[in-house]
């Protein structure tokens, strides 16, 4: 499942996906935007940590809360942007 809500404190909007997994092992939670670190037998490693320099690179954060036994969400914020900055005026 995806989401999305309005951070109005910071001007923030929070995006998070949910899954219905097995969730993620809390020793591997520490480290898993790190590159080189799956859990998938033949994964890279290095698909969250590009997330994790994108998402960063737009002044937001990332993160995976564990719901054991029944998924893992993921969570990023990224700044609002209102109209006037989305106007083009050349």
């Amino acid at each position: 499942m995806v989401a999305t809500r309005a951070e109005p404190t910071d001007g923030a909007v929070e995006v998070s996906v949910s899954d219905t997994g097995p969730g993620i092992a809390p020793e591997i939670i520490e480290r898993l935007f790190r590159p080189f670190v799956t859990t998938k037998p033949r994964g890279m490693g290095v698909g969250l940590s590009i997330c994790r320099t994108i998402v960063e690179a737009h002044g937001g954060r990332i993160w995976a809360e564990p719901q054991p036994g029944c998924g893992t969400v993921f969570r990023f914020t990224l700044r609002a942007v209102d109209r006037e900055e989305l106007r083009h005026d050349d």
